[in-house]
């Protein structure tokens, strides 16, 4: 059964950057498992499994565009550290949901200078060229309520 669109994949995956430090992987642990063609991985990754079956296994670089996003220097913001109301030891690496006009985001603290906090709603990998080492483990057809939630369901996957 080759992989396609509204098929339960499950995958062992590591994830390199451009230097070639590990920054993920789920070896040691049992497979991810998603639901193909939902977008419930990176873009890069998910076409490169396409018509992929059990067995296969193969390394595939991920550019920014298809990862996690080119790098917008406009999210990253000096704050005052009034603006953190009710929180009195900021740490750098600390996460938030700022509000804003276009509803909430996600953003860490990245530097700590006297009263100024720097945040940045990027995510820590956009801007990177990543690169997958990914092994298929399991390919079955999604059921009918996993394709009209668009999430798996059950072992590896999302329960209700």
């Amino acid at each position: 059964m080759n992989i396609q669109d509204g098929m339960v994949v499950g995958m062992h995956y590591t994830l390199k950057n451009y230097a070639g430090d590990t920054l993920d992987t789920s070896k040691g642990q049992d497979p991810m498992v998603f639901l193909y063609g939902f977008g419930n991985i990176i873009e890069g990754l998910e076409k490169a499994m396409a018509g992929k079956a059990v067995g296969d296994a193969f390394h595939v670089t991920v550019e920014p565009e298809d990862g996690y996003g080119v790098r917008d220097d406009a999210l990253q913001q000096s704050i005052a550290r009034r603006d953190f109301e009710g929180i009195d030891d900021i740490q750098v690496g600390m996460r938030f949901q700022a509000e804003t006009e276009d509803g909430p985001i996600p953003i860490r603290v990245v530097a700590i200078e006297d009263d100024k906090i720097t945040v940045d709603g990027n995510h820590e990998l956009a801007g990177e060229r990543l690169h997958f080492s990914v092994s298929i483990e399991s390919v079955r057809e999604a059921e009918a309520e996993e394709i009209q939630h668009g999430h798996v369901h059950g072992p590896g996957g999302h329960h209700h």
